[in-house]
């Protein structure tokens, strides 16, 4: 197949667009030739590849044939850049127009992921003419920002582009959803400075989490970053994962525990004993015959319900009955006679 740009853009053959414009969005950071002064040139070369790749994967049409044909069918028709720096065909024999990547591509692209143009300038000594025409002392960055940017808002010194979503995992033991509590988190981000320059923008944020807040929950923060800066503040999304608990499994709004009980004690009764999440001690008679799928069902003493902080989920008692592995000839005689007399 030749490049292989889904290994170029680090995603999966079968990545929607999201994950195309995530991927992109790093990598672009990342490689950045602002952000590698050190080895400029293999930067340049590196952004203008990832930006290929995904100027290619982003369009249906061309990923199609890319998927089908390789890189090889997308150069299967001549064309050549027009004076404008767009591709022209020039197709003797189909009317179809073919791939064509120059280095004008990787500031557009930029400019669309981002709302703003690439503050390198052209790749390759092919300024974007834009970039010449708004400089980062007078331009892009200053107070003669073009309303026409996309993915801002307002225009000439009122302009400020908005942040993309920041998402982060947030996560919780069992105690703290069934108690609540306060966490304190550091995020940290990839951001583009006042001068224009890629940094990294890092910040504390403190969490309150509520009693009974299930995995999956969403926290957003509106906004989160320097309001001083020429970006509106970029929203912060954080999700809510469950760190496994060693006893107790959630369901809901319930809680369940397994306990493991010999045959005999399923035949004749067994007592549970058990200390809540939050260190009270239980303990639970079970007078019943305990089958496979039997289950003690305790009301109350579950997880709080949101909504409802006064009331509880329940706790569901499973057990797990342990067959002995063998029996002497005498046992099974006697268990024989103690069932069928029955």
């Amino acid at each position: 197949m030749g490049v292989n740009y889904y290994k170029i853009l680090q995603v999966d053959p079968n990545a929607n667009d999201d994950d195309l414009k995530k991927a992109y969005r790093k990598l672009a950071m990342k490689w950045h030739p602002d952000k590698n002064p050190e080895n400029k040139t293999d930067a340049e070369a590196k952004f203008k590849k990832i930006s290929e790749a995904y100027d290619v994967l982003s369009d249906p049409r061309r990923r199609v044939v890319y998927d089908q044909l390789g890189e090889e069918g997308l150069n299967m028709k001549m064309e050549t850049p027009s004076p404008s720096g767009s591709c022209s065909s020039r197709t003797s024999h189909a009317s179809s127009t073919r791939f064509c990547f120059n280095a004008k591509s990787s500031n557009d692209l930029f400019m669309e992921l981002f709302g703003f143009p690439n503050p390198f300038g052209g790749m390759g000594h092919m300024p974007d003419p834009r970039a010449a025409a708004y400089s980062l002392s007078s331009g892009w960055f200053g107070d003669n920002i073009p309303a026409s940017v996309s993915n801002g808002v307002g225009t000439g010194s009122n302009y400020m582009r908005k942040g993309a979503t920041i998402e982060r995992t947030l996560l919780c033991s069992l105690e703290e959803l069934y108690m609540g509590c306060v966490k304190k988190m550091k995020i940290a981000w990839d951001a583009i400075d006042n001068s224009g320059r890629p940094t990294t923008v890092e910040k504390l944020v403190t969490v309150d989490i509520k009693p009974g807040w299930k995995k999956g929950t969403k926290i957003t923060f509106p906004q989160i970053g320097d309001p001083q800066s020429r970006v509106i503040p970029s929203q912060l999304v954080l999700t809510l994962d469950e760190i496994p608990h060693r006893v107790f499994k959630r369901d809901g709004n319930d809680l369940i525990v397994t306990q493991d009980i010999t045959l005999v004690e399923a035949l004749t009764g067994y007592t549970v004993h058990l200390t809540t999440l939050i260190g009270r001690d239980l303990t639970i008679p079970i007078d019943s015959i305990v089958g496979p799928s039997y289950e003690e069902v305790v009301m109350g003493e579950g997880m709080p319900i949101p909504k409802e902080p006064s009331r509880k989920g329940n706790l569901r008692i499973k057990f797990n009955i342990m067959f002995p592995i063998k029996l002497t000839s005498e046992q099974r005689m006697g268990i024989n006679q103690l069932l069928t007399s029955s």
